[in-house]
Formats: C-alpha cells, structure tokens, sequence
C-alpha cells in the first residue's frame, strides 16, 4: 500500500472484503437491469375499469388451449354456482318462514359463499380426476417432450435461496440434485447458484465451507457451483432473486428456482429445458413437487394426501387454466428475460399490514408475465420434483402467517391494469383460501345465536334422522368433503399402484386416518387462520422466521403458548352453550372438540417416534417411502443429525 495514501474507513474496508469474497465465490458481473413499474392502486384502477380506460392484457397467438380454457372456466363457475343455488335452495327449504330476521339472511347468504368454495375445490379435484384417466390434449405434458432436442445456449441457471437453514441438510439436498444432473449430462448446460441472505456469521462460514467443498468435488464434471452472500438484505426470497438477475441474469437463458428444502432429480431439471425449449411462448413453468421426507404423523399425513389427494387439485387446476396457470415459487423454471423485464416488484403504497414488499410474490410475478404476453404452465406429469412439509402443525402455522398476510395483500392488486380476468380470480381464491377462516367461525356463531334466540339451526339431530331438505343438505356437504378424498383412492387403484402405498387395505386405512387428522386440525386452522387475517388487516407486526426444514420434536411446552388459550376458549364455549341450551352445545362440538384437544393431537402429531410407528405397520406409506428415488435417497443419507432438537414456541397472537 501506498504510505501516503490515506487510511481505509471500516466501512470500506468491509466493501473491499466482500468484493473480494463474491469475486472468489461467484461468476463475474454481468449486469442487467430489473425496474419495477408502480402499482397504480385499486382505487385509480376500479375507477379506471368503470369508465372503460382499463389496458387489456397483451394478446397471445391464438391456440386451441385458450379455446378450451375459456369453455373449462365457464363450466367450473356453472358447476359452482349450481352447487351453491341448490344448497342454498335446501337450506330454505329446511328453514321456518320469515324466522331469525336479518341475522337468518347474514347466515344463509355466509352459507351460499362457503358452499361455493368449498365446491369450486371438489369440482376442481372432480377435474383432475378426469384428467388424469383420460389424458388433456390441451395440457403442456412432460410426456410429448421427453426427447426434445436442447440446444447448445440454453444456458440455465439453478438458483437456491437460503436464509438461515440447517447448512448440512440443504447442502445434502443441493448435493444430490447436482449428482444426478451431471448424471443425467447436463453438467455443461447448468450452473448452481447458492444465494444466501443469512444474518449469522458462524452460519455464513459453515455455508462457505460446504459450499467449498461441494465446488471442489464437483470440479472434474464440468459443472459450475456458485456461492453469494447478499450483505444488504431486501424484500426477502423475491429481493434475493431479483439481485441474482440483475448481476448474472444475462448469462443465462433460463433459471430453474429452489427452495431450501427442494431436491430435484437431473431428469426433471432437463426436463423443464426441454419443456421451456418446445414451447417459446411459455414464461413460466412449474412442476408439481411432491411432498416427502419427515417421519412425524402430522407430515406423514400431510405427504400421504399430497400423493394421493393433493395430485387431483394439481391436475385440475391445470385443467381449468391451461397457459395461465400458477406460480408457487420453485421448483419451476423461469425465462430469464421477461422475467426481468416485465416482474420487477414495486411496494405497495399506505401503511399497515397489507402495505410495503411484496409477500406472496409468486402468484404476482405470474400475473405480471401473463399480461406481458407470456403462458404460464404447470406440468403435472413431470416426475422427480420433491419438497418438503412442515414437521408439525404449530411449523405449519408459521409459514401460513406470512402466506396469509401475502394473500390478503395481492387482494389490493385485483383491479391493477392489464391483469387476466384468470389471475384476478387467483388473486382473490388466494385471499378466500384465509378469508374463508374468520366466516367459518362467523357461521357457526350464528348458528348458536338463532339457536339460543329461535331454538332452530342447521344442526338437528330429529331433522336429520327424519330425512328431508336438511339431510339431503348435511349429505352434499359430506359429499363434497370427501370425494376428492375418494376419487384419490380410486385413482390409485385404478392405476394398480395400491402396492406402493402399502396395499389396498393398508391404503384404505390410511386414507381414514389422513382424514380422521384433517378433521382434528381442521378447527385449529380455522381458528389461527382468523387471528392471521385479524393480525394482517389491522397492521399488526408480522414476525417471520422460516419454518423448521426437520422432523423436530415438539415439546408440550413450547406448544402450550399457542394452543392452549385455543382450548381454553373451546371450553369455555362448550360449557355456556350446555348451560343455556344441550342442543347449542350438540351445534358447537364439531369445531369445539378438536380445539378442546388441540394441545396434545399437535404435540403427539409433531413426533417421529408416532410417525415411524405407522410406517412401520404400512400405514401412511408413500411411493417415495417405498422405493426412494436415487437423488432422494442421496439427500436423505447426506443430511446430518438434527443440530436443534426442539422446536421454538411461537404466539398465535
């Protein structure tokens, strides 16, 4: 150094230090540019609407798919509203006349809405099923272009954001998708990108020597292994994208996105190149991850309906929506220029909960590559795409906080310029998926009010037992309750996979089980759901931290803060409703009782010893437990024992 220049502050010192790092760690800059375009508002755009100065979404060449999209769409909104007309229809029927007032029209019309969600899902499910068995000659399938030529400059990127994870397990499940591309020869064609946004320094150096090691081994393939640690962390998981993008977007046609949990085989990452190359039109395309790789109940539940249930959803959403479809975020691929071009993410304007970053910027950045002109898919036929669930409910209700606050803030954006009439509806089906919460729980209040004022509700045992348009009503909710349930079994029989569930009897088992589950929980995240939406729509402080990635035990006390008051509550309930009248109590027990036991059925959910057990006796069993994938199986064995053995409480409120 140069003894009369003048001294180095920290602060560039620091800069100097870490232009060094990334110099080492990374590719060198190639810089792009990712603007953002403001949001011009609800308001401004409703107005805009009503006096006809609204943009339309940018035209696609016309294909066949938009044909049958528009005529699949009308059918789901004719089904649904049928469905909810002829329950409304019973409802009234089985009602006395001119009874209950204005708190009887709240509740019938609470009852119209709810209905019709809860139909749009088993019609959506009903859809898939269709699809599945017969095929969809409109849908973009893996299975046409499973030998599609890729060219030589489809340079893809794959990117895996982390903050803050379990070094040794995502860098086994990073380690493990790189082995089977390079297997799979695509080694010269990809490049890995470990983008880190982690706060703490002893986890930073952990990631940098994984990262090290797995660069060095990797070293004779060919295949190109990056590390970068964003020191200025904005806008979480879409900030941490949009910095890759804007310094090695352009080297790169395409980026397949990873989650930290994610393992992809070599096969399914080729295989979106493959799908991206045949089909130049698409923004966007995202694989149907399969959910595995806990022992606790409560995930083995959770994977058990993923497989069996969960499928018909994928598969029927892609029927209705075709090139407009969803973006969860990963484990998909992303065209790299319009990406940047058209989904940079303003914040919204106000204060409060539903103002600032994007969330749920998945959902956003595929409305926004829609109206640009760009198809959005999701292949559901692609095999070897693999997450992970959350080890317990109180993990999954973490997660869900931050999904519900996102949700609830792309409402605002409903109305925004140039948006497909399909994604507007997304934007608020997203909504609805949390909303539907606190009028659940407003329903069932109402019941027990008409109840305890006018002695009728929806809920009589005689009415029931004698038949008629109450009956005919529970046995539609039921109906519907359960035959996406049963067309899952069915479909799995059909296709004589039964053995890879364990066997018929086994697979029949586990579906009551898995359903028996849902029904215990179902109470508790109707009831956390609530304070999520009450939390996000009154500006509350949202405190995030990811998830546990591992199948943690859960200590009763670390459960008790959050669930208890819940039971409490319940019980409280349960006796004032015997108190005043048995029949309102009969009204709440469906909800009441699972929260009344909510703290045990989480704590006993939310241990592998239980989990294991079943799989032991065949319950519960998955394709992937049965005969693992190699890349799973290389996860699995590379993940270290748990460094955390128990999970961190967290406050519902």
């Amino acid at each position: 150094m140069n003894p009369h220049s003048p001294a180095l502050t920290p602060q560039q010192l620091a800069r100097a230090a870490q232009r060094r790092y990334t110099h080492n760690a990374a590719p060198a800059l190639l810089r792009g540019s990712m603007v953002p375009t403001p949001w011009r508002g609800f308001w401004a755009s409703l107005g805009d609407h009503l006096r006809g100065r609204s943009a339309p979404p940018a035209e696609m060449p016309a294909q066949a798919w938009q044909v049958a999209a528009v005529r699949r769409r009308h059918a789901l909104l004719a089904l649904v509203l049928l469905c909810a007309f002829g329950a409304t229809a019973l409802l009234l029927l089985s009602q006395p006349a001119a009874n209950g007032g204005v708190l009887r029209l709240l509740q019938v019309g609470l009852f119209a809405l709810l209905f019709a969600w809860v139909a749009a899902g088993c019609i959506t499910a009903v859809m898939g099923y269709f699809s599945l068995r017969h095929g969809d000659k409109h849908g973009l399938r893996y299975a046409d272009v499973a030998r599609h030529a890729i060219s030589a400059d489809a340079r893809t990127a794959v990117i895996m954001p982390i903050c803050n994870e379990n070094v040794a397990t995502v860098f086994a499940g990073l380690s493990a998708t790189a082995e089977s591309v390079v297997a799979a020869g695509g080694a010269r064609l990809t490049e890995f990108y470990v983008l880190s946004d982690t706060a703490d320094p002893a986890l930073r150096a952990s990631e940098r020597q994984a990262w090290t090691e797995l660069r060095d081994r990797f070293a004779a393939t060919g295949l190109r292994l990056h590390y970068r640690w964003r020191a200025r962390r904005t806008q979480r998981k879409a900030g941490n994208v949009a910095d890759f993008c804007r310094r090695w977007g352009r080297r790169h046609r395409y980026m397949v996105v990873l989650d930290a949990d994610s393992v992809m085989s070599g096969e399914a990452i080729l295989g979106l190149v493959r799908l991206m190359e045949a089909t130049p039109q698409a923004g966007i395309i995202q694989s149907a991850p399969v959910t595995c790789g806990l022992d606790t109940l409560h995930a083995r539940s959770q994977q058990f309906a993923g497989r069996v249930t969960g499928r018909l959803f994928g598969a029927g959403m892609q029927y209705w929506q075709l090139g407009e479809s969803h973006y969860w975020g990963h484990n998909a691929i992303i065209r790299i220029a319009p990406f940047m071009q058209h989904c940079g993410l303003a914040a919204l304007k106000g204060s409060g909960g539903l103002s600032g970053h994007i969330l749920s910027h998945d959902f956003v950045e595929a409305a926004l590559m829609r109206r640009a002109g760009w198809q959005t898919w999701l292949v559901p036929d692609l095999p070897g795409s693999w997450e992970q669930q959350p080890p317990h409910l109180l993990a999954e209700l973490q997660r869900d906080r931050r999904w519900c606050q996102g949700n609830l803030q792309n409402a605002r954006l409903i109305a925004e310029p140039g948006l497909h009439g399909v994604h507007r509806a997304m934007f608020f089906t997203g909504a609805m998926a949390y909303l539907s919460a606190p009028l659940w729980l407003a329903f069932v209040a109402l019941g027990l009010v008409l109840w305890l004022t006018d002695g009728h509700s929806l809920l009589s045992a005689a009415q029931v037992v004698q038949g008629g348009p109450l009956a005919a009503l529970w046995a539609a909710t039921l109906a519907l309750l359960m035959l996406p349930r049963a067309l899952g079994v069915a479909l799995v029989l059909r296709e004589g996979q039964q053995a890879q569930y364990g066997g018929t009897l086994a697979l029949l088992g586990s579906a009551l089980l898995e359903a028996l589950m849902s029904a215990l929980q179902a109470p508790v995240r109707m009831a956390a759901h609530t304070v999520f939406v009450v939390g996000a729509l009154t500006g509350l402080q949202l405190q995030w931290k990811s998830p546990p990635r591992e199948a943690e035990r859960l200590r009763w006390r670390d459960a008790a803060p959050a669930l208890l008051p819940l039971s409490l509550l319940a019980t409280v309930a349960l006796a004032g409703a015997l108190a005043a009248d048995g029949g309102a109590m009969l009204w709440l027990l469906p909800v009441a009782l699972p929260l009344v036991a909510a703290w045990p059925v989480a704590v006993w959910a939310g241990r592998p010893g239980l989990g294991r057990a079943l799989r032991k006796a065949g319950l519960l069993l998955t394709p992937e437990e049965v005969m693992p994938a190699p890349a799973l199986r290389r996860a699995w064995d590379g993940a270290a024992p748990l460094q955390v053995p128990y999970f961190k409480p967290m406050q519902l409120a």
